[in-house]
């Protein structure tokens, strides 16, 4: 998605990390949406999801036994884990619907 639409910046230096980011070379490229492709983003979002709550899981431990006192590292942790998996949630909740839609139509 070209950013500089959105905001209506036109900055060389907004362009050069769009094309960098790969975020950027993803909306870049020619993307093909056949079911293959769309299935495996969302393994990678579950995959994502997990390494997220582990991570998590992981600072919460380290926090409790002692090992660290920095619990700016445990925020972020908790926080990314909590979004990762409302998001991953809200996309199930969606396929569910289309399909549950799917499954109504009548031939």
């Amino acid at each position: 998605m070209d950013i500089t639409s959105l905001y209506n910046v036109t900055s060389g230096a907004v362009r050069q990390a769009e094309k960098s980011s790969a975020i950027g070379r993803q909306a870049l490229e020619k993307q093909d949406d056949s079911f293959n492709d769309i299935f495996q983003k969302a393994i990678d979002n579950i995959n994502t999801t997990n390494s997220y709550l582990s991570d998590m899981e992981n600072e919460e431990v380290k926090w409790m036994l002692g090992e660290t006192e920095n619990t700016h590292d445990l925020t972020i942790a908790i926080n990314k884990a909590t979004t990762a998996l409302q998001y991953t949630v809200t996309v199930r909740d969606k396929l569910l619907e289309a399909y549950k839609e799917l499954m109504q139509i009548q031939i």
